[in-house]
């Protein structure tokens, strides 16, 4: 059983990386965030969302409303089982990619969030951490 503050989107296919930006709209309405803060959420998420269809195949998304004190914000956790990512050094500097992109969306996310953790292992798979915080 899920926390009905967290919400679970499996990444199998793109059709699941709009669910994931549309389940956040609902789970943070309650939150103070401005329109263009969504905007910046659902984006970081579309980015690693999409990284997990084109690298991975499939993997999910984790979402849920977390308080640190006074501080209300909401935490998104992408994870799968996929191939891992060799450099992560490499992989979070614009430009770098390993398929066609631009090579932003890791680097993109991290700009986008109030925190990001990126942890992989070759083989294994990535995950992940991205915070963003009520102003």
């Amino acid at each position: 059983m899920t926390d009905p503050g967290e919400v679970v989107v499996p990444i199998r296919a793109d059709v699941d990386v709009v669910v994931a930006r549309q389940k956040i709209r609902g789970l943070v309405s309650d939150l103070r965030f401005s329109g263009n803060e969504l905007t910046l959420i659902a984006t970081a998420i579309s980015e690693v969302a999409r990284n997990i269809v084109s690298y991975a195949g499939n993997g999910e998304i984790v979402m849920r409303v977390i308080q640190r004190g006074q501080r209300r914000g909401i935490t998104v956790v992408a994870r799968d089982r996929g191939p891992g990512i060799a450099d992560i050094e490499r992989a979070m500097k614009d430009g770098f990619s390993t398929s066609r992109g631009l090579g932003l969306g890791l680097p993109g996310s991290k700009r986008l969030m109030d925190e990001f953790e990126l942890v992989s292992e070759v083989g294994k798979g990535t995950e992940i951490t991205m915070t963003k915080w009520e102003r």
